[in-house]
Parts: C-alpha cells; sequence; structure tokens
C-alpha cells in the first residue's frame, strides 16, 4: 500500500453512499469520499483531505457515468446544500438509506443481519416539505436573499423557488423577500451579531392549504412590522397568521423562545391520521405528512393495541404520534420538555374529543423515573442526540412489554438499541425505515423491540 499525497490525482469507482451523503470508493484498500458522485460512477478524483485510512477528494473528470445519474430538478442543485442527492434516482437513493441503517446497526449496535424492512418509499420524492426555513442575506448589490449555504461553507445560495419544498410555498418566497428590501429592515450579520431579521420560516398544512409565516428576528421592534404584516395576510389569501419570532442569542440555534403573533392567529389546521391538529410555526412536526401517516400505520399494526394498554409518549411534541394511538389503549401519557407543545397537545385532544390523554412539561430523564405506574407500551421519538442513559436504565427497570423507538439518526438508534437490548432483556423484532427527507442522505427509522421472556437471548 503506498503512501498518497494531497493534491494526487487518483482513479475510482464508487460503490456506495456515505450516511453524510457522499459517495464512496476505494484506493488501494482505503476508503475515498467524493461528493457529488453516484455509485457506478468511475471518476478521475484529487485527493483534498488525507488520513491514514481514508481521504476525501474532489471530483475531477467523469471515466464513466453510473446508470443510477440524472439530471436534478433544480437548477443549483450542484451549489446548494439543501438537498445531496437530486441526481441520484429515487429507487437508489432508498436502497443506499437501507444499506446505511443494516451498517449502523451493525457496527454501532452490533446486531448480526438486524432484522430491516425495505424502506417505505415516500409518495413523491419532490414537493413533500411542508416546513422551510431560510436564512436571509445580502447579495454584493445589496438586494435581499434567502435560501440555503453551499455546501461546507456558509455562502448562501439564493432561491425563488424549490422542488423539494410544498409548490404553494414558492410564491411568498419570492414575494416576501422583494417586501423586506422595500421595507428596508437590515439583514442580520452573524459575524457581528447586528442586524435585525436572521430567518423567514414557512409552514404549510399539506390537507388544508392554510400557511404561518414566521420571521426571526434579532429585536421586536421591527418597524412598520404590523402594517406589513397585515399586507401579507390580505395578498396571500392561504396565509392564516403572520409570526414574529425573538432570538436574540449569538447561536446557530434557529428559533428563540418567544413568539409573538403579528396579525391572524398563531397556528395552522391540519388533518392527520384522521385528526384536526392546531401546529405553531415554531413546534416540532415531521415535514412529511403523508410519510409519516404510513409510519404510524405501520406502527399501529405491528402493536396490535387491544384497548387497554397504557402507553408513554416519550419526545411527545404535540402528540403527532400519541393522539392517533390514544383511541386504541386505555390511557397515554405524553412527555415533553416543552411548554407550548405540551399546550398543544392538550388542546388538540381535547379538540378532537380524546379524554384518556395527559401531558406533562419535563425532561424524559427526569419525569419517566418519577412515574408510579407500569406502562405497556413506550413510545421513543427523541431528537437526534438520542435518549439520556437515564431514560434507557429507567425503561430497563420498569420493563414495559414492548417499546417502540422511533429515529432521525440511525447511529444514535443503533447505540441506544444495544444497550435496550443488553444481556436478552429486549429482543429487536422488526426495523422499519422511512423516508421522511428525499432527495437528502437523511432516514426516519421505527424499531420495535418485546420484552423476553426469559431475560437472555431468545
Amino acid at each position: 500500500m503506498t503512501n498518497w499525497q494531497q493534491g494526487e490525482l487518483i482513479e475510482i469507482e464508487i460503490a456506495d453512499l456515505s450516511d453524510t451523503g457522499d459517495g464512496v470508493g476505494r484506493w488501494q484498500e482505503r476508503v475515498v469520499f467524493v461528493p457529488d458522485t453516484v455509485p457506478g460512477d468511475r471518476i478521475i478524483v484529487r485527493l483534498v483531505h488525507i488520513k491514514r485510512q481514508y481521504a476525501y477528494g474532489k471530483l475531477e473528470k467523469f471515466l464513466q457515468s453510473s446508470p443510477h445519474r440524472i439530471r436534478p430538478s433544480c437548477i443549483v442543485a450542484d451549489k446548494c446544500g439543501g438537498c445531496q442527492w437530486q441526481h441520484i434516482n429515487y429507487d437508489r437513493q432508498l436502497q443506499a438509506k437501507h444499506n446505511q441503517v443494516i451498517q449502523s446497526l451493525e457496527r454501532i449496535g452490533g446486531f448480526h443481519q438486524p432484522p430491516v424492512d425495505p424502506v417505505l418509499a415516500a409518495p413523491s420524492p419532490l414537493h413533500y416539505r411542508n416546513k422551510v426555513t431560510y436564512p436571509l442575506g445580502l447579495s454584493t448589490t445589496g438586494n435581499v436573499q434567502a435560501g440555503y449555504y453551499q455546501k461546507g461553507s456558509h455562502k448562501l445560495i439564493n432561491l425563488n423557488q424549490c422542488p423539494v419544498q410544498d409548490p404553494r410555498l414558492n410564491p411568498l418566497l419570492a414575494g416576501i423577500k422583494q417586501d423586506i428590501q422595500k421595507r428596508g429592515w437590515q439583514i442580520y450579520d452573524e459575524r457581528l451579531h447586528q442586524g435585525q431579521i436572521r430567518h423567514l420560516s414557512l409552514r404549510i398544512g399539506r390537507r388544508t392549504g392554510e400557511i404561518l409565516l414566521t420571521l426571526i428576528a434579532n429585536q421586536v421592534n421591527i418597524p412598520g412590522i404590523a402594517e406589513q404584516a397585515q399586507e401579507w395576510l390580505d395578498h396571500y389569501p392561504p396565509l392564516v397568521g403572520v409570526m414574529l419570532n425573538l432570538n436574540s442569542d449569538r447561536t446557530n440555534a434557529i428559533f428563540g423562545k418567544e413568539t409573538h403573533c403579528i396579525v391572524g392567529v398563531p397556528y395552522l389546521r391540519e388533518q392527520f391520521a384522521g385528526l384536526e391538529l392546531q401546529i405553531r410555526g415554531d413546534t416540532f412536526f415531521q415535514v412529511y405528512t403523508e410519510t409519516a401517516e404510513a409510519l404510524l400505520e405501520v406502527i399501529q399494526s405491528e402493536l396490535n393495541l387491544q384497548g387497554g394498554e397504557i402507553l408513554v409518549d416519550a419526545y411527545c411534541g404535540i402528540g403527532t404520534l400519541a393522539l392517533p394511538l390514544a383511541k386504541q389503549v386505555r390511557q397515554v401519557i405524553g412527555l415533553e420538555v416543552q411548554g407550548s407543545a405540551v399546550a398543544q397537545a392538550n388542546f388538540n385532544a381535547q379538540h378532537n374529543g380524546i379524554d384518556n390523554t395527559s401531558f406533562q412539561v419535563g425532561t424524559v430523564e427526569k419525569l419517566l423515573p418519577q412515574m408510579n405506574i407500569q406502562p405497556d407500551v413506550v413510545l421513543l421519538d427523541p431528537p437526534r442526540k438520542g435518549c439520556d442513559r437515564a431514560v434507557i436504565e429507567t425503561l430497563r427497570i420498569s420493563k414495559p412489554s414492548s417499546i417502540v423507538y422511533v429515529s432521525c439518526k440511525v447511529a444514535t438508534l443503533a447505540r441506544d438499541l444495544k444497550l435496550l437490548c443488553q444481556d436478552g432483556m429486549y429482543r429487536l423484532k422488526r426495523i422499519q425505515p422511512a423516508d421522511f427527507f428525499p432527495q437528502t442522505s437523511h432516514v426516519e427509522v421505527a424499531a420495535f423491540l418485546s420484552l423476553s421472556h426469559t431475560g437472555k437471548d431468545t
């Protein structure tokens, strides 16, 4: 195995895709990651960052293009960091996500031949996002821009439309930038921590068509914002509310803790799994409504609830999964750290005539050990970092018969499943990946665990 040098040109064939979206090839038994490539591409690569066993390369020349390579739907797909895979046909995207789940469970979780089902495909790989949040910036000529950052940089790629978001949001994206420009509002500069408007967020009810607009700002007093908000409400009939979210911290977090309704109502209505939900602009709701419903149907089928169960929904949000499941159990207890989400969950329960739910504010690692109940089913849907170790230990003590673990990051899922299944206490029955994020390398996963009767490997 010869030494390799930065700047060296090598010839490789791309064989797979990484969980960050890069193509993966091998050269002299070492791994090379190359962005914007597709399995089946034969290419010349310039090595740009070298480690002992792997390197990152830059595509220099195609020798042979992959049969899985397609023309992107977006004219700035090669620059914009919002998507990684618009140049890869959809079937191959699904295959890569399936491989990603298996590899993480084997490598991190230590599971041999994990029971991973084919990825639940999205109804459409485009036009699906019900929420978008764009950083704002200025062009070199001083025009207001909104878009996503270029891959690996903080250079903003300006967008007037996006093929991944719900197309009903496109007119607002283009028009609101122009109105911000006319108002002369100062665009926030993160380097100097100066300026007023930081981000533009849009959310739509896929079934109702109702739209919420949220401006994330560095201060509350934006000159003329009430007048402009009313103009937007009058000009865009689907718009039901304009919000102002305050985030004055020097942080990468987008939303601050304080949101004001400037005009209209502070929520939109959405139909989900036979329920009517109220959803605010700053609370969590899955970005692909239809695929989330499809995964919920798998969860309902796999659990085969009989009506007498106690179900704990940890990290419950606004009750997206808990409320549809409440119809099939005796009692639902939801735990959620965000107080406003709990308020929405309680409202949504009452609004839909569901009276067997209780939602509590606090961290799961604090609330779960304090609960003096024996749950039959625990539903976990934590943030990307996964579950706190205290949550895992509490579950191993309380021993619910079934655990459903929904995750948007398979690496932390695999880590936590390994702990739950330690000593054979739980058996991993099934893994159902679902494509909530077409055109990206992200994959949602539902893992189904059952309590072992023997407490040993079965």
